[in-house]
């Protein structure tokens, strides 16, 4: 099988400056992700990629015409009910059932906010048949999962499709990575994670937009006037004209390693 690309979006509340000590109400959290949604997926519309959105309750709700609207290649996935606090017994069904009503569509997949772990009986039991929230690599003051796997596995009645990561030395690949890496090293890391047999890549919809106005660090602000987006486009049309693997949904990809 020809590797497989996965590019997907967490679109969710743009609640980064809150970790940083700013504070900002719901609306504008709102506002500066619906830019960035609109820029993204322009981008990827042009270029007639799919992308599996992982999206927030909440954002769904303030958006529920452009959740109706999404072109049928895209696939839509649960990234909870709120960004920035989760109840497992509750906000797992809840965003399930709110996206399936937009969208007139099943809903799949999950991926907690922030990578953090979520039981998988608990996601299970919500009715999600994957979960994608594990970056099988070591970020200070987040999580250690190197003993983890970094290829797609099934456990306890779930299939789980991790972050992409190096096989050797598991550099990530995670946005932060893409961010601040120069491009001709983030292909050089392509590359080596592509031997793992797909590319699972995600970003926000955050980035993308001006971020003058929050007090972010260098690193998590490099490139949000635009140049990341320049970025995005060059790397984008490398992939093509390399024919690196198949553009396709994480829906779709556990639809194939579930028959394999």
């Amino acid at each position: 099988m020809r590797p497989q690309i996965m590019i997907t979006l967490d679109v969710e509340e743009c609640d980064i400056p809150t970790e940083y000590g700013y504070d900002l109400p719901l609306e504008e959290q709102l506002s500066v992700s619906r830019k960035g949604v609109e820029a993204f997926m322009n981008l990827m519309d042009r270029h007639e990629i799919p992308v599996t959105i992982f999206c927030t309750g909440v954002y769904a709700e303030a958006n529920a015409d452009w959740i109706k609207a999404l072109h049928p290649r895209h696939a839509l996935a649960s990234h909870g009910y709120y960004h920035g606090h989760f109840d497992q017994k509750t906000d797992l069904k809840s965003s399930k059932d709110l996206l399936e009503k937009l969208s007139g569509k099943p809903i799949y997949g999950f991926r907690m906010a922030r990578m953090q772990y979520v039981p998988e009986e608990e996601i299970v039991k919500a009715g999600y048949t994957y979960h994608s929230s594990l970056n099988p690599t070591w970020i200070p003051g987040r999580y250690d999962h190197r003993d983890k796997p970094m290829k797609a596995f099934f456990e306890k009645e779930l299939w789980q499709v991790p972050a992409s990561v190096t096989p050797r030395f598991r550099i990530p690949l995670f946005w932060l990575a893409f961010k601040n890496f120069p491009l001709f090293l983030y292909k050089y890391f392509t590359r080596a994670s592509l031997r793992n047999g797909f590319l699972n890549l995600y970003f926000h919809p955050w980035e993308f937009t001006n971020l003058d106005a929050y007090p972010l660090p260098g690193h998590v602000k490099r490139g949000h006037e635009g140049g990341l987006l320049e970025k995005m486009e060059r790397y984008l049309r490398w992939l093509k004209s390399e024919d690196l693997g198949d553009f396709i949904t994480m829906d779709t990809y556990v639809g194939q390693i579930s028959k394999s």
